[in-house]
């Protein structure tokens, strides 16, 4: 693919508008840590929302999207459509809290609301936990996906992407500060929404595809592939139980709830706390994250869904037969020896095998028609993933300049994200709280730009050693898996401690390896549900029988976060028989329930909406309307409640 001098001026045009940002607030961002990390706290909602959604939306999001499509159909994305609940309690219940704990990062909150060595060093292990390992994994997935679409479009190699990519951004973020991420979010955020929407009426028009019409003509896609839910049976009429449950039961009834995943932290966390606690106030921290799930959920699937689909068209599966045939012929005495040579030593394996152990394998996986357009590509980087950008050469001259700015913008959102809020856990949670505790501004902002560059090298060589999206996000599921409950309890029950976080953090990593690598057959669809049990019952027993923090400090955070509720009776009644008042104006009293309603309103409105826009792209206007009036009613009846939920 080639891009024309339009294409070219387009993308210059964006590197020089960010890294003029970065430049024009790097003087500022060095004034201090509060600059560098929070902007100052001065952040309006609407800023701050975008910059979230902007965030959120990075190169490997359509990419992600596009596997769950081309594998599961469209109901398929419940996997990350369930995590809405996640976000709405945040913004009705937790955003308030995070902005009067007034912490520089979520991870400082561990001393403020425990006490003794034990909280120090949960604090210091958790900084490097999710602030470099956790992090550094999320930004090479997002990599990963740059890889390939500067392959299939721009035709880089891996590291002259890496390369590229990595050095623009780490210019900007160094030296602009959280203050340049959040402003040229708020322009990449309209910039990645109209790529998107580009990419999928370009997609539309193909001749292939024929339009709406075309895309959505009896036969075209494969049987169930437009429902919005998993069905209960098969088109043959066998059962879909398993999938169903796969898919839409274990994502609604436990993982938004006990998995920790970021951008979708029960309780509000990571990035996203990082951007609450750089509010104006409470107020604007709440706006700011509603604002946020509305668009993130009901405003930008759409485009990515459509250009998924129109892939299916373009780049076909191979069936059912085929993919069996291939797996059969791998399994073969004739080839069994191959492959097993092959699987340990790629190289070892003389051309005509390895060619035909390639090819069988990716028809094994439904992939022939992708392996067939890029032959160069290595099978490991080789996967559905791939059929997003591989539909973006299909797009004319100046437009396709338009859509490649925007996956850039993407990108930049995400990595200039991630490397701040990386570097603030390594400055504020680790170099000041335990290397040197009088370090001043200026050598806090020095340490931060130097964690920013180590960051993205790391960053960008384990983009290298990945396959594909969804392999990363099935891992970071598994990782976070039973630690959400207790991010969720740790604000309303005076007895959670930090050898309850401990636990949770070592039991879920433990767990999700031996799921990973060692694993029975049998527990394929069981392993979150399972994962979640054992870490949860195992962070409450210990709980349980380990002591509860500090009641001066248990006081003090009642008092600076007034989260209310029935699991700090205990506590505020002891400190009233001391002649402490821990309570605000409101006496102790909770809107935990007015929360959650309003929580509920705004599921029902989103899922509405997203649900809504689908009817209306497959033509069915009735359920489209009728959805469309349900999420302007649950919307009035949300106003009218949040209210309620804004003067607790």
């Amino acid at each position: 693919m080639q891009l024309v001098t339009l294409d070219w001026g387009v993308v210059v045009a964006f590197f020089a508008l960010t890294l003029t940002v970065g430049l024009l607030v790097s003087r500022r961002a060095g004034k201090n840590s509060a600059e560098f990390f929070l902007s100052g706290r001065t952040m309006p909602w609407w800023l701050l929302g975008a910059s979230m959604v902007a965030t959120t939306f990075s190169t490997d999001t359509p990419n992600l999207v596009t596997d769950i499509v081309r594998q599961n159909g469209v109901a398929g994305n419940w996997e990350w459509w369930a995590f809405l609940l996640t976000g709405m309690l945040t913004v009705f219940v937790y955003a308030k809290l995070w902005r009067r704990s007034g912490v520089t990062t979520d991870i400082e909150f561990y001393e403020l609301r425990y006490s003794g060595n034990a909280a120090a060093f949960l604090r210091g292990f958790r900084a490097v936990y999710l602030g470099v390992l956790l992090n550094i994994l999320i930004m090479a997935t997002v990599s990963l996906a740059a890889i390939k679409i500067g392959h299939v479009l721009l035709n880089l190699t891996p590291i002259q992407t890496i390369l590229i990519a990595s050095v623009v951004t780490v210019i900007f973020s160094a030296a602009g500060g959280f203050r340049a991420v959040i402003l040229t979010d708020f322009v990449l955020f309209f910039l990645a929404m109209v790529g998107s929407v580009t990419a999928a009426v370009v997609a539309l028009r193909l001749n292939t595809v024929g339009g709406l019409d075309g895309l959505l003509a009896q036969g075209r896609l494969p049987d169930g592939t437009l429902s919005l839910v998993p069905m209960f049976t098969r088109p043959d009429g066998s059962s879909n139980l398993d999938t169903l449950i796969k898919l839409l039961v274990i994502p609604l009834a436990v993982q938004w709830w006990s998995v920790w995943y970021p951008g979708s932290e029960p309780g509000g966390g990571g990035y996203i706390a990082q951007r609450m606690l750089s509010a104006k106030n409470e107020r604007h921290a709440v706006g700011a994250t509603l604002f946020f799930n509305a668009a993130h959920y009901a405003l930008r699937p759409w485009p990515w869904i459509l250009v998924a689909l129109c892939s299916l068209i373009v780049f076909p599966l191979d069936s059912q037969v085929d993919r069996k045939a291939a797996e059969q012929a791998l399994a073969s005495p004739a080839m069994a020896a191959h492959v097993e040579q092959w699987q340990a030593a790629p190289d070892s394996v003389d051309g005509a095998a390895r060619q035909e152990i390639e090819r069988l394998t990716a028809q094994s996986r439904g992939l022939t028609s992708l392996q067939k357009q890029y032959p160069d590509i290595p099978l490991n980087k080789l996967g559905h993933d791939l059929a997003y950008p591989a539909m973006l050469r299909y797009l004319p001259a100046g437009l396709l300049g338009l859509v490649v700015a925007s996956l850039i913008a993407a990108y930049m959102s995400t990595i200039s994200t991630h490397l701040n809020w990386g570097s603030s856990y390594l400055v504020n949670d680790v170099w000041k709280r335990f290397v040197h505790r009088t370090a001043g501004d200026r050598e806090q902002v020095w340490v931060g730009r130097t964690a920013t560059v180590l960051m993205m090298v790391c960053a960008g060589a384990v983009a290298l050693c990945l396959q594909n999206a969804k392999e990363a996000f099935d891992i970071l599921i598994l990782m976070g898996a039973g630690t959400g409950s207790l991010f969720i309890l740790r604000w309303f029950w005076w007895r959670v401690n930090p050898y309850s976080e401990i636990t949770a953090m070592v039991v879920s990593f433990g767990v999700a390896l031996y799921m990973k690598l060692w694993s029975p057959e049998w527990m394929g669809l069981w392993k979150l549900p399972l994962s979640v049990g054992i870490t949860t019952l195992a962070w409450i027993v210990v709980t349980l029988v380990t002591p509860a923090s500090d009641p001066k400090t248990l006081r003090a955070f009642h008092r600076l976060t007034r989260p209310g509720g029935p699991g700090w009776q205990r506590v505020i009644a002891q400190a009233r028989r001391d002649g402490e008042t821990i309570t605000g104006p409101e006496g102790g009293r909770s809107n935990l329930a007015a929360g959650i309603l309003c929580m509920f309103l705004g599921c029902v409105a989103v899922y509405s909406a997203l649900f809504g826009t689908g009817y209306w792209i497959y033509g069915k206007t009735l359920p489209a309307t009728a959805l469309c009036a349900v999420a302007a009613l649950a919307v009035v009846l949300l106003v009218k409640f949040w209210k309620t939920v804004g003067r607790a």
